[in-house]
């Protein structure tokens, strides 16, 4: 992981800074595709990156000095029509959604000029963009389901946060591709994936902790852990009593924020 704090104090901005980054973030791997947005597409990555081994898909800008002039004109030009550009290491395809709009895509994958055979003739360096373009979308999705993260306005515990998120998601398609029958048929399976995960990340903690929590429930709760497992067998996960605090003095939340003014019994 990088993170991106901007230019330094009296600095010049980094040139090719794209480039930079995707080399570094793909340093060790082999045989693999690698899909880029505008940002970080160019030819001189596309070349470094078959030095590894790797190829590359994305998107490019058309301000790009690589870029042959015929692919950026666009008057005369039919609606779904494509025009391809080739050389020893890249191919780049300029394909017309719409009247006086297209969109450029490199590749050192594709050495072809092969179209689809649906409707909008699509080329195929598209379509294989459009499969692989969604990773990280679809990575914020399923973490945005079962997230760690709170507000705050710093932004190291905004990384750790996505940290935790990640790495939780991670170890899940990890768990479950080695042990496929786990929970088996069961539609959340990640949750109980993650209640287990963050019993396993707390316990050591709870048993190594000297003083209780104030809340009658929460110290209940350390107890039994600290106690260890129960003696007596049973298919059933016990449940902790319900604390219904009759006869207390209500308290503010000690979890809530400031703001909403929570009060509880306990």
């Amino acid at each position: 992981m990088q993170v991106y704090t901007g230019k330094p104090p009296g600095g010049v901005p980094e040139k090719n800074q794209g480039m930079r980054v995707v080399l570094d973030m793909s340093e060790g791997l082999q045989g693999h595709n690698i899909t880029c947005d505008n940002f970080f597409t160019s030819y001189r990555l596309g070349v470094e990156l078959q030095k590894r081994k790797l190829t590359m898909v994305g998107t490019i800008r058309k301000n790009k000095p690589e870029l042959p002039s015929e692919l950026l004109k666009m008057q005369g030009r039919t609606v779904h029509s494509s025009k391809f550009a080739f050389s020893e290491n890249a191919t780049v395809v300029s394909y017309c959604p719409k009247k006086n709009k297209n969109v450029l895509v490199m590749s050192t994958m594709h050495k072809d000029a092969s179209l689809s055979a649906r409707e909008d003739i699509k080329p195929q360096i598209i379509l294989d963009y459009n499969s692989t373009k969604g990773g990280v979308d679809n990575l914020d999705k399923v973490t945005a389901t079962y997230s760690c993260q709170r507000m705050t306005a710093r932004w190291p515990l905004v990384i750790f946060y996505n940290i935790v998120d990640v790495s939780a998601y991670n170890a899940y398609v990890l768990w479950t591709e080695i042990n496929q029958q786990w929970n088996g048929g069961k539609l959340y399976r990640r949750r109980l994936f993650l209640e287990e995960l963050g019993k396993a990340l707390i316990t050591p903690k709870i048993q190594r902790r000297v003083r209780p929590p104030r809340s009658t429930a929460a110290a209940s709760a350390v107890q039994k852990i600290q106690a260890g497992p129960s003696t007596h067998a049973s298919n059933q996960p016990e449940m902790d009593p319900v604390d219904t605090g009759s006869g207390k003095k209500r308290k503010r939340c000690q979890l809530c924020p400031p703001r909403q003014d929570t009060k509880h019994k306990g």
